[in-house]
C-alpha cells in the first residue's frame, strides 16, 4: 500500500500559499479577463494582487473567467506522473465550471500514456477555501500513509457535508450573474439587503434567505452551524473575503463567542469566484449537515 501520490487542486481554493507550498500540493491557476487583460490567478498574487482586482470592480470593470482544458490538466499532472507518481485532483464543483468534464477528459488520455499510475479525479461540489479544505484533509490522510484510494473515498464522503455560506455586499455582481433582478439589485442595495447564499448538494451557488445588514446576516450564519450542532474540535473552518478582512474579522469572532476557541483558515477570495460575487463579500466553509436538496 503506496501513499506516494500526489494532490492536485485549483488556485481556485484560495489556500494561503506557504500552506500548499508546506504541503505539497500543486495548484493549476485558473485564468481570468478584466476588462480585455488576462491574468493567471495564481495563490500568492503575482501577477496582480486581490486589492487591485477588486479595486478595479469597484471602478466599474468587469472580469469574466475560464475553465481549465484538458491540455492544461495534462500539463500540470506530466511532471508527477513521469516522476512514478499518482494523482488525486480535486476539482472545482461542476455547478460553477466545465473543468471537471474537462478533467475526465485528461484522465482518459493521460492513462494511455501512463496505464500503471492511479489518476483520480474528484467533483469537490466546491469553491474557495471549502475547496481548499478538502485539499487539507486530503493531505492530512497522505500524511497518515493512507493510500490514494483510501484518501480519495474519504474525501467523498464528506463532500456532502461541506457547508458553504456567502454574504455578498453588492447586489449588481448577483445581477449580471442572473442570481438577482435588476430592480432587485436596485432596492436591495438601496434597503442595506444582504442575501444568503448556500451551495446546493449538487455544487450550485443558490441564494437561501436575505436580511438587512452585515450584523443580522452574520447572527443568520452563526445560527446555522448551531442549528447543525457541529463539531469544532475535529475540524477547520474556512473563511474568505473579497477585499473586506473587517468583516472576516466580525464573522470569526462571533463564531468563536459561540463555540469558543476554533482552527481557521482566513484569506482572500480569489478572482474566480469574486468576478462573480464582487467586492466586500464573505464565504466560510465547514462541515455540518448534508447540504440541501435545492
Amino acid at each position: 500500500m503506496s501513499s506516494n501520490y500526489q494532490i492536485v487542486v485549483d488556485s481556485t481554493s484560495d489556500l494561503p500559499p506557504h500552506l500548499a507550498d508546506s504541503w505539497g500540493i500543486e495548484v493549476i491557476p485558473y485564468l481570468y479577463n478584466l476588462d480585455g487583460q488576462e491574468f493567471y490567478n495564481f495563490l500568492d498574487y503575482r501577477q496582480q494582487s486581490a486589492k487591485d482586482f477588486y479595486d478595479a470592480l469597484r471602478g466599474g470593470k468587469t472580469a469574466s473567467t475560464t475553465q481549465v482544458t484538458m491540455f492544461r490538466y495534462i500539463e500540470a499532472w506530466e511532471p508527477f506522473l513521469k516522476d512514478g507518481k499518482d494523482i488525486l485532483y480535486l476539482c472545482l464543483s461542476s455547478g460553477l465550471t466545465g473543468g471537471y468534464q474537462q478533467s475526465l477528459l485528461a484522465v482518459a488520455e493521460a492513462k494511455e500514456k501512463y496505464p500503471d499510475r492511479k489518476i483520480i479525479s474528484i467533483d469537490t461540489k466546491s469553491a474557495s477555501l471549502a475547496q481548499g479544505a478538502l485539499a487539507y484533509y486530503a493531505h492530512n490522510l497522505r500524511e497518515e500513509g493512507k493510500t490514494i484510494e483510501e484518501a480519495a473515498t474519504y474525501i467523498e464522503s464528506i463532500i456532502p457535508n461541506m457547508q458553504h455560506w456567502a454574504i455578498p455586499d453588492d447586489l449588481h455582481h448577483l445581477r449580471r450573474g442572473g442570481r438577482v433582478s435588476g430592480a432587485a439589485a436596485f432596492v436591495g442595495t438601496m434597503l442595506n439587503v444582504k442575501p444568503i447564499i448556500t451551495m446546493s448538494h449538487d455544487g450550485r451557488l443558490v441564494p437561501v434567505h436575505k436580511v438587512r445588514g452585515k450584523k443580522k446576516a452574520i447572527a443568520h450564519l452563526v445560527e446555522q452551524m448551531v442549528a447543525q450542532k457541529i463539531d469544532v474540535s475535529n475540524q477547520v473552518i474556512v473563511i474568505a473575503h473579497s477585499d473586506a478582512p473587517e468583516f472576516a474579522q466580525q464573522l470569526k469572532d462571533a463564531i468563536e463567542a459561540q463555540f469558543g476557541e476554533c482552527e481557521f483558515f482566513i484569506n482572500y477570495l480569489g478572482p474566480v469566484i469574486g468576478s462573480h460575487t464582487g467586492p466586500g463579500t464573505v464565504a466560510m466553509g465547514y462541515l455540518g449537515a448534508v447540504r440541501p436538496q435545492i
